[in-house]
């Protein structure tokens, strides 16, 4: 009796589903839990076939199943156990494995099912799968995506190859074209500039004031287009990177002397440039073309935007750390708004007029002083001058 009573405990108290049917297939006992599975009453369900609780078609061939079992012997499900549907009492199914087990109890057969719902399971695989289907359409429209941008980045990719091609004949162009001009236009400018000269020892006996001003007007226009060829050539080299420094050591104080005669002759009237030099050293390692280049473009801008009867200051210094040099005047000065666009290609301060320029002298400078590690600074303020200082570092 203990044992008996046992085995209802564990029966009744069951997680999964347990039906027991004889061999017409009628149940002769059901559990709580499969109550529960399908939404019957015990007496709804014992006394009836088993086929009521499944869906069609397997509901008109269980009996069937059985007969062919009893026939042959050949199991399908006893024994073997699988996935099956099963139809709840309001008519909703749901998926479940069953397993079938035998027992000869008094002479008879007896089907005893184990039913194990595999409704969360299902929900778990299904939602599942709609994620990896959901996936599998986020690639594909990744992938598309990610395709379309490969074409369109290939397509930039040849455009842009296509456009540096042409960016590459046109600055071979440019070059060659601003050499030929460069040194086409320095032959007839340079006859001009002889003829001017002729002109003017010829003229001295005529002692006429107006001939020797327009043969001065001839020298300074010929100066002027000079200095814009020479500008242009040094730009042209510059952006072809055929500009390299070329350290050597020479005296800066020598230099400078140099410099402040050849520039006091193209001074405007009563212009004084004053040169001074601060520190017991004279030598530094830099390069001798382009320092001079940097300086006489900074003395010809003191030059041009200052006035008659002036100053320009110019020093140098070297210390234990740096070669400074400095070029003051006390010219027109520099717009605020102007400033940050100074050193800029072809940018010329809106105060400048009619003063002749081609407002590549200051990018030049800056990037002469780049090649040699330099630093360019200044200061300005309208009708108060301007000082630009470059700053070369000794170690």
């Amino acid at each position: 009796m203990e044992n008996a009573a046992l085995l209802k405990a564990i029966i009744e108290n069951a997680i999964d589903g347990i039906i027991t049917i004889d061999e017409r297939g009628k149940v002769e006992s059901i559990n709580p839990s499969a109550c529960k599975l399908f939404g019957y009453a015990p007496e709804e369900v014992i006394g009836h076939n088993i086929s009521m609780l499944m869906p069609s078609p397997h509901r008109e061939h269980h009996d069937e199943y059985i007969s062919r079992y009893e026939r042959t012997g050949n199991a399908h499900i006893i024994g073997i156990g699988r996935e099956v549907t099963g139809l709840r009492k309001d008519t909703t199914t749901f998926p479940f494995r069953l397993g079938v087990s035998e027992v000869q109890y008094s002479g008879r057969k007896i089907y005893t099912g184990f039913i194990h719902d595999l409704s969360v399971q299902k929900e778990a695989e299904d939602r599942l799968k709609e994620y990896a289907a959901h996936l599998e359409e986020l690639v594909e429209e990744r992938t598309k995506s990610l395709q379309h941008s490969v074409k369109a980045l290939q397509l930039a990719k040849e455009e842009v190859s296509q456009s540096l091609e042409k960016e590459k004949e046109l600055g071979q162009l440019k070059s060659r074209f601003v050499s030929m001009a460069s040194h086409e236009f320095r032959t007839p400018l340079s006859t001009v500039q002889l003829s001017a000269s002729l002109i003017e020892k010829y003229a001295e006996s005529f002692n006429n004031p107006n001939i020797s001003k327009h043969i001065a007007k001839i020298k300074n226009a010929v100066g002027n287009l000079t200095n814009i060829l020479n500008d242009f050539l040094s730009l042209e080299k510059l952006e072809a990177g055929k500009v390299e420094a070329g350290f050597s050591v020479f005296d800066i104080v020598k230099l400078a002397e140099e410099i402040t005669e050849e520039m006091q002759v193209i001074a405007k009237q009563n212009q004084s440039i004053i040169y001074q030099h601060t520190g017991t050293n004279s030598m530094v390692n830099l390069d001798q073309n382009l320092l001079k280049n940097c300086v006489i473009n900074l003395i010809s801008n003191a030059i041009k935007y200052s006035g008659e009867n002036t100053f320009i200051e110019f020093n140098t210094e070297i210390n234990e750390q740096n070669c400074i040099i400095m070029v003051q005047d006390n010219g027109i000065g520099i717009p605020e708004t102007d400033q940050k666009h100074l050193f800029e290609a072809f940018f010329r301060a809106n105060n400048t007029g009619n003063i002749p320029g081609t407002g590549l002298g200051l990018n030049i400078v800056a990037r002469y002083a780049d090649l040699m590690n330099g630093k360019v600074e200044f200061s300005s303020s309208i009708n108060q001058g301007t000082k630009f200082t470059i700053t070369f570092p000794l170690v």
